[in-house]
């Protein structure tokens, strides 16, 4: 997959655009060097599905609650997962 800054992708649009569309090439659109977002063709972004629109951000969170407490039952860790990233980060 390649990378393509803000900047390139403005310049390049139309020819980016004809990569995707014909050839199904995929990119990750970056900012300042960090990834930011995907473009894909959308017949590959259609397979992945996407939560209905208008779906209230309570059914999001329960959700993530109910993967968090899935996770913490694996857990092995004596660590929290808040202390493991503060080590990561120094």
């Amino acid at each position: 997959m390649s990378e393509i800054g803000v900047r390139e992708l403005k310049a390049r649009a139309s020819e980016i655009i004809r990569n995707v569309r014909e050839r199904r090439t995929r990119y990750v659109i970056t900012y300042r060097g960090r990834p930011v977002g995907l473009l894909t063709p959308l017949d590959e972004a259609l397979m992945t599905p996407l939560p209905p629109a208008g779906e209230s951000a309570t059914t999001t969170w329960e959700e993530l609650t109910r993967l968090g407490e899935e996770i913490g039952r694996g857990w092995r860790s004596p660590l929290t997962s808040t202390e493991l990233l503060s080590e990561m980060r120094r």
